[in-house]
């Protein structure tokens, strides 16, 4: 199995893995334990720019990661269980921070709805999809806040009648009533997501075994859905208990 596996895709999942574990246990220092965040303030540019990059990572990794699936429709629906379970969870328990429609929702619904549309999406050629879902992805990038454009670029508002609806995770929330603390609908990670679809068809890594150095990383990224359901758990609980202690 070593020997079959492209380990570049496992250490640059691992990367991402150990990167949302340092932003998320910041995270919860600073703003579910109240501690003061000195440099880390998730509203400051270079946090934005760190959160993104493990998203956008993630969300790649996945559309890639779907070439490379026996059964990608049952993963598709193992992912959809665990986040029907972190939705109760974090409803039920951490009503503050609930999750309506986060990374796992969405890797779940794109895996799916994926499914439905491959026959369609391999008739694309491979060059052109890439070029298109990457424009896609940053002319609709801020549709969920209500404007076509990237980041801080605003292409045009969009009606406001198209919200009322609260279709939050097809990305046209009614922020008035809606909120999660994770958010990522369909529009627009979906075209990233096929982005990573598309490289995968025109780049393929070496598969073998990784460099000694950076196993420890490949080892993380080969578990990456049974890391992400236990992190939040263990980082919360290591972080009362200290508070408890000390």
């Amino acid at each position: 199995m070593t020997a079959k596996r492209l380990w570049l895709l496992d250490v640059l999942r691992g990367a991402a893995l150990v990167n949302m574990l340092a932003y998320h246990a910041l995270y919860d220092w600073v703003y579910v334990f109240g501690h003061t965040g000195g440099w880390y303030d998730i509203w400051s540019p270079g946090c934005h720019v760190w959160q993104q990059y493990i998203c956008w990572s993630f969300i790649l990794l996945s559309g890639y990661s779907f070439t490379l699936a026996r059964k990608p429709w049952k993963n598709g629906l193992l992912v959809a269980g665990c986040a029907v379970v972190l939705t109760v969870v974090t409803v039920g328990f951490m009503p503050s921070e609930s999750i309506w429609f986060g990374v796992l929702h969405l890797n779940a619904a794109a895996v799916l709805l994926t499914c439905l549309l491959y026959p369609l999406l391999q008739k694309c050629p491979a060059g052109a999809g890439l070029a298109g879902s990457a424009l896609l992805f940053f002319l609709t990038n801020q549709v969920p806040e209500g404007y076509l454009g990237f980041e801080t670029l605003r292409l045009c508002a969009l009606p406001a009648a198209w919200y009322r609806t609260n279709l939050f995770w097809l990305g046209l929330p009614d922020l008035t009533r809606f909120a999660s603390a994770d958010y990522f609908p369909l529009i627009p990670w979906l075209f990233l997501f096929w982005c990573g679809l598309f490289l995968a068809r025109l780049w393929r890594p070496r598969a073998g075994q990784a460099p000694v150095i950076l196993r420890p990383l490949a080892l993380i990224g080969r578990h990456t859905l049974l890391v992400y359901m236990l992190h939040q758990p263990v980082i919360y609980g290591a972080l009362w208990l200290w508070h408890a202690v000390c």
